[in-house]
């Protein structure tokens, strides 16, 4: 990455298969101020061409492309270690948490909101004098902010992202009580929200999880062993799980995890 400062024009490639979308990002851009867009890509390939030749501080990364997509694109920045600051551009905010997935610094969703715009480019100096600041030797108080960051950082991990209505609430991974698969979405409850979950299947979302703590007691369910309030005797010597959320849910426990259960509670 170059080492571009508040001072400095920032570099910027802008990705996006329709010319009219690299157009339009382009002038705002040019209204914005203190950008110098250095080139225009319309498809993944041609993107990194350019991040390579160029090492832009900024690319603004459509999603949606022919061929390579703007996910695998700035996958295979970070991947390369070129380490310019990547924004992704989407039309539709399913892609929200996606983006930070791949390390993005930011989103936008499109058309372009120019409030949006400069809130995105402020961040992505930040991040970029923060970068720089790294470079320099640390003195004691300086290590003691970077212990924390790291820390909050690992807590953010554990972290859990659940869309509720438009927004998205982001949740300690241990608050969680139960997640259900409810025809293709996975329906996440806290005691504080209730919405559907980033990860696509219960599998993906498991895979994220403490599996000492969080239990798959049914194909469809998954539990936190911590949250169970009541445990209710079901047909078949299975049972119900009567769970700790606000409707106090009842989570069938599978046959074949019934056995697993009745060792852990020694019932």
């Amino acid at each position: 990455m170059t080492g571009a400062t508040s001072s400095k024009p920032l570099r910027a490639i802008v990705v996006d298969d329709e010319q009219l979308g690299r157009d339009e990002v382009c002038y705002l851009l040019g209204q914005a101020g203190g950008i110098d867009v250095v080139g225009q890509a319309s498809n993944g390939v041609d993107a990194l061409r350019l991040v390579g030749e160029l090492a832009p501080d900024l690319v603004l990364l459509d999603v949606q492309m022919p061929g390579l997509d703007g996910f695998e694109v700035a996958r295979r920045v970070i991947e390369a270690d070129l380490r310019p600051q990547v924004v992704v551009l989407t039309a539709f905010d399913q892609y929200a948490i996606d983006a930070f997935s791949v390390n993005a610094v930011d989103y936008m969703l499109k058309p372009v909101d120019v409030a949006r715009l400069n809130e995105m480019l402020a961040r992505v100096r930040r991040r970029i004098e923060t970068e720089l600041a790294a470079k320099l030797p640390l003195s004691p108080s300086d290590l003691e902010r970077v212990v924390a960051a790291v820390q909050a950082r690992q807590d953010r991990r554990d972290q859990l992202a659940v869309r509720v209505g438009e927004r998205f609430v982001l949740v300690q991974a241990s608050e969680l009580i139960h997640a259900s698969l409810v025809e293709d979405d996975v329906v996440v409850v806290t005691a504080t929200a209730t919405g559907t979950s980033n990860y696509r299947t219960l599998d993906d979302l498991q895979a994220r999880l403490d599996p000492g703590i969080f239990w798959r007691v049914h194909r469809s369910h998954l539990v936190n062993i911590t949250k169970i309030k009541e445990i209710v005797p079901w047909f078949s010597r299975n049972y119900l799980l009567k769970m700790k959320d606000e409707k106090g849910s009842s989570i069938p426990v599978s046959r074949s995890q019934t056995k697993r259960l009745r060792e852990y509670l020694q019932l």
